[in-house]
């Protein structure tokens, strides 16, 4: 008795069972996450530090050595690398991979605490920290312009209702915002008239900020009642400053206006953005050529980024309705347009794959029920797979799909060494049932045998450490389960539909088609024979050639180019831009 005598005995529990494999695998198939690869998250944490006016070498030496001191203390920290600039720090601690990001995260907030007292007096905010990996290339950068609003307050539109909005959208990680334009006043002086009258620029300075705080006022208390004076004494403006009085000489005050003027501008000057209509573009968008304020979107480790994409743009709508609409907002790269043309690509692939073996197997066979027997297991295989995916937490990505395509080949393997076997039985006279339990007793040692040696090709993968491992391991695990799955079915389902359909066609009248591939394969029988013959006779001069043969292997793979992915045209180019030290901002800025 072998394991598939109880599922011919049982054909309508057998149909059932594969009906409900098939119904689960379809039902899942649309809750699969999209996304170009597995996903796997570094644990990273990006630092960063601000502290305005400070040179690179201060930042580098006050800010940063102490910082990356204790950092250095923190158990599975694997990398740790700094930039400073002018006036902030970043720097990025990278763990292990099997590092918690979460209990790593608390180390760096302890060891945040524990630089404090080294830390500069004067740092504005103590050192903050994100969670986001800094090798992620944004998913969707949004453009926010206006032909009628100055910069700085389409910067109070993008930083304060759409960064803020967007940021607690789910699967959203941070949004970067470039070009800030920040409104602040600034106060220009002539130093020869701060010379004249005795006056520094640091009394100015004392002067200028004593006059815009914001403290408090103070009560009124009366016999009967008590007022809490409310009151915002800060200038927002630029006019008010100039009747400011910084000093006094002689009895006569010196006002803002004696010395310069007021003026209203950004808070940084040295820092802009750009946005440019081109290919990259979605449809429909109206970017701006020049000047804009700039919104960069990364998700959270561990987030769909099609899934992310899509809920930003579902919100995009709302948000617009929020803020003036000479505030024009569109997004000028969506990273999930080369996902999704990749994976669609795989996907056609996949199915295309499906059908040239069936057409393969048809081409052989030249039986329709024989053709469908083995046929039938490929969709039920890889639907099956994708369910045991979904409870794995995968996603259909280009490797695991490449890996359903690799595995359509094992997957028909199985069920056409079933139906030979079986077939030959029914060839010799037997009954289709009596040839089933027979056949499917005799080579149901051998499938699983085989399914086993494909598998054990994969244990390397499996067994694979490092980040390399970490994204094949869904493929070999996607291969594995396929075959697994085909072994389940062609031991199944497999002799049933052939205990039911298959008969004896010995004898029968074939018609044009049949007789034109069995031409086809006498021709290529006919062929083999004679090439045999050629290698038998001049024997040395085969050996000859097998030896170059591998040897010229052996020299191609050496100079053959190597590299992690194969390159993909994303139709996106990054480019970066490096000036002498003393080129000035304008020399730098687009023409």
């Amino acid at each position: 008795m072998s394991i598939s005598a109880a599922f011919i005995k049982r054909p309508i529990g057998t149909t059932l069972l594969a009906l409900a494999i098939l119904l689960v695998g379809a039902a899942v198939f649309p809750l699969l996450p999209v996304a170009p690869l597995p996903q796997v998250d570094f644990p990273t944490i990006q630092v960063s530090a601000n502290l305005p006016g400070a040179s690179p070498e201060t930042m580098a030496s006050n800010v940063a050595q102490p910082l990356e001191r204790q950092f250095s203390l923190i158990a599975g920290l694997s990398q740790m690398t700094s930039t400073s600039g002018l006036g902030s720090t970043q720097i990025t601690l990278q763990f292990d991979l099997d590092r918690s990001i979460d209990a790593a995260a608390l180390d760096v907030q302890a060891a945040i605490n524990a630089s404090t007292g080294q830390l500069p007096a004067n740092l504005p905010s103590p050192p903050t920290f994100r969670k986001v990996n800094p090798a992620d290339a944004p998913i969707l950068i949004l453009s926010v312009q206006s032909r009628t609003l100055p910069l700085t307050e389409v910067n109070d539109y993008a930083d304060n209702i759409l960064a803020q909005q967007i940021s607690q959208i789910s699967g959203v990680g941070l949004v970067n915002i470039g070009g800030v334009q920040k409104p602040a006043v600034r106060i220009q002086v002539d130093p020869a008239k701060l010379a004249a009258l005795g006056l520094s620029l640091e009394d100015v300075r004392t002067v200028l900020a004593s006059t815009t705080v914001n403290a408090p006022k103070g009560t009124i208390d009366g016999a009967n009642q008590s007022f809490t004076v409310y009151t915002n004494d800060q200038l927002l403006k630029a006019q008010p400053w100039n009747d400011v009085v910084l000093a006094y000489r002689n009895g006569a005050p010196i006002r803002v206006r004696d010395l310069g003027v007021a003026v209203d501008g950004p808070e940084n000057a040295k820092i802009a953005g750009w946005a440019y209509a081109g290919a990259a573009a979605p449809e429909g968008s109206t970017v701006q050529n020049g000047r804009s304020i700039v919104l960069a979107i990364t998700k959270q480790p561990g987030a769909n980024v099609i899934e992310t994409v899509d809920r930003i743009n579902a919100a995009l709508p709302r948000l617009k309705a929020s803020i003036p609409p000479t505030v024009d907002v569109n997004a000028i790269i969506d990273r999930t347009q080369t996902i999704r043309a990749s994976v669609k690509d795989v996907e056609f692939t996949l199915l295309l794959t499906i059908a040239l073996v069936v057409a393969v197997i048809f081409v052989f066979l030249r039986n329709v029920p024989a053709t469908l027997i083995p046929s039938v297991t490929v969709p039920l295989a890889l639907l099956g797979t994708v369910a045991v995916m979904y409870l794995l937490g995968y996603s259909l990505d280009n490797l695991s799909l490449m890996a359903l395509t690799i595995a359509v080949g094992f997957v028909v393997d199985d069920a056409i060494v079933m139906l030979e076997n079986i077939y030959r039985y029914v060839e010799e006279g037997m009954s289709a049932v009596e040839a089933a339990y027979k056949g499917a007793s005799e080579i149901g040692f051998t499938i699983i045998s085989i399914s086993v040696s494909l598998v054990a090709v994969f244990i390397p993968l499996l067994l694979m450490g490092g980040i390399v491992g970490r994204l094949f391991r869904e493929f070999a695990v996607t291969v594995t389960l396929t075959i697994v799955v085909s072994v389940i079915i062609s031991l199944t389902l497999t002799p049933m539909l052939c205990s039911r359909f298959l008969k004896n066609e010995h004898g029968r009248q074939h018609g044009r088609l049949y007789q034109l591939f069995e031409r086809g394969f006498d021709a290529m029988l006919s062929g083999y024979k004679r090439g045999l013959h050629v290698v038998l006779d001049h024997q040395f001069t085969t050996l000859i050639v097998f030896i170059a043969t591998v040897a010229a292997t052996g020299v191609l793979f050496a100079v053959i180019p190597k590299g992690f992915f194969p390159q993909q045209d994303t139709g996106f180019i990054s480019g970066f831009a490096e000036s002498a030290q003393d080129a000035s901002f304008a020399s730098m800025t687009p023409a």
